[in-house]
């Protein structure tokens, strides 16, 4: 080989990069095809006389099996062990506040002890809105219960009126209207029962006609409708105010424990440290 001052002349390398290319793509080429010639290595399928056991399992079926046996026992190992250095005095609230469902633990949901209503209000109205609507609510209630004097209230408790008689002849002729000197219409009646005198010798007032009475029936029991819904108000309203101002309480730094818990009747209630006042 020919140098010219210790190097390859520039003909001569490139002829050697050209050969260099020419072998590596030979060998290439020849693994191919060797590759080609293969046969595919399948593997074993169950025999025959098996079937009924199923797919035969391969190595990739059994590591996945093992692999999931050896977590599993390793878990156990180490809930075992766990067991054993267990204090058995020891407690923490998640004991009871958890449950289990479908084998995980889950934090009970703490039931809520407000309505809706009650926090839709509270959050937008401030306790003195409450309160004025509250006054205004028992004066209505007042003026309603002035009115309907709450004769013959649904739910009221029926009163008893006892006649006393001195012989069994009596109580067998014993006859309620001509006892209470009135017509037998009015018999039922628990007030507005006028006498017979008074029938004659006054003049009835006001709505006399069936239609004009069943119409007015009608209307005091939608006034006593109205009467024990804005009393159901009324109530809600005084337990919202007293929940507010409990929050309100609750925002003092003093110590404070907690006596009884909130529910949807009463607020909550707490004990709060004695501190003088300068």
């Amino acid at each position: 080989m020919f140098m010219y001052g210790g190097h390859r002349p520039p003909l001569l390398r490139l002829y050697v990069k050209t050969a260099q290319r020419t072998i590596f793509s030979e060998t290439i080429e020849s693994a191919k095809a060797l590759k080609s010639k293969q046969r595919d290595h399948k593997e074993r399928s169950q025999p025959g006389f098996r079937k009924h056991l199923g797919l035969l399992e391969k190595k990739k079926d059994y590591k996945l099996r093992a692999d999931d046996y050896h977590h599993k026992q390793k878990t156990l190992n180490a809930l075992r062990k766990k067991a054993m250095d267990k204090n058995p005095d020891e407690f923490y609230f998640k004991m009871i506040r958890s449950q289990l469902q479908d084998g995980v633990h889950v934090i009970k949901e703490k039931q809520e002890e407000m309505t809706e209503e009650q926090k839709k209000i509270m959050r937008t109205q401030d306790i003195r809105y409450v309160e004025m609507k509250r006054v205004a609510e028992a004066k209505k209630i007042e003026r309603l219960k002035s009115e309907l004097h709450l004769l013959d209230a649904d739910g009221k408790q029926q009163n008893k009126h006892t006649f006393f008689v001195d012989t069994k002849k009596e109580v067998e002729d014993f006859d309620l209207a001509t006892h209470l000197n009135t017509v037998p219409e009015l018999v039922d009646r628990a007030y507005n029962r006028p006498t017979l005198d008074t029938l004659e010798n006054k003049s009835v007032l006001g709505a006399v006609g069936p239609m004009k009475v069943k119409r007015l029936a009608k209307k005091r029991r939608r006034q006593y409708d109205e009467l024990c819904q804005r009393i159901d108000r009324e109530k809600k309203m005084f337990v919202i105010t007293q929940k507010i101002q409990t929050r309100k309480d609750l925002q003092d730094k003093n110590k404070k424990v907690k006596v009884r818990k909130e529910t949807a009747t009463a607020p909550a209630v707490y004990k709060f440290e004695a501190k003088r006042k300068r």
